[in-house]
């Protein structure tokens, strides 16, 4: 099977059934190739379900989880995105062609490395990749910190920390996966006004 038959598979046996139906997402996921930011050791799993390793023992998502995110989030072309978690850049990739600034926020600086390489390689200019642990919010002087219209948090947080909510604008939207294995939710929680919020 080549490339874009797997490409094509991974979309309609494991994107679609979860629901993924929106085309501009779908597209994208034609466009951005996924097997660019995937370690080369495990190259032969670009388009499985499954998570893939990173250094530093972080893992790449699974295409439904970054496709579904997508979908969920509407990301508008004016939109400034937040993400916490770089990985190997490809959530940023898919972000950054939906948005018109992304800042990726990575605490690994073997991973901050492997993703900027990553995105320079693709000709991605729109994503700001830097070094620092947003888990309790991004808040770094003299760095972009916000607020945000969307933030998307790409590991999983014990507890929703206040500092993320706080970063929101106004009609901002934020992708949280709360919890503790094995009882994880995954959330988007919308700011509605200056101190209400709904999920």
């Amino acid at each position: 099977m080549n490339i874009e038959q797997a490409r094509y598979k991974m979309i309609e046996q494991q994107i679609r059934p979860w629901d993924v139906l929106d085309q501009d997402v779908l597209e994208l996921l034609m466009v951005v190739k996924r097997e660019a930011f995937v370690p080369a050791a495990y190259s032969a799993l670009a388009f499985a379900d499954a998570e893939i390793p990173l250094p530093g023992g972080e893992n790449m998502l699974m295409p439904k989880f970054e496709a579904r995110i997508l979908q969920e989030l509407k990301i508008k072309k004016h939109e400034h995105v937040l993400e916490i978690g770089a990985g190997s850049g490809y959530m940023a990739a898919l972000l950054a062609y939906k948005a018109r600034q992304v800042t990726t926020v990575e605490i690994n600086p073997e991973l901050k490395a492997l993703a900027e390489k990553n995105l320079a390689d693709y000709g991605i200019f729109n994503v700001d990749v830097v070094l620092g642990d947003g888990a309790q919010g991004w808040n770094d002087s003299g760095k972009d910190t916000g607020p945000y219209d969307v933030i998307v948090v790409s590991g999983s947080l014990p507890l929703m920390q206040p500092a993320f909510l706080k970063q929101l604008k106004v009609g901002g939207r934020l992708f949280v996966v709360i919890g503790e294995a094995p009882a994880m939710t995954g959330q988007i929680i919308t700011r509605m006004s200056d101190v209400g919020y709904d999920t």
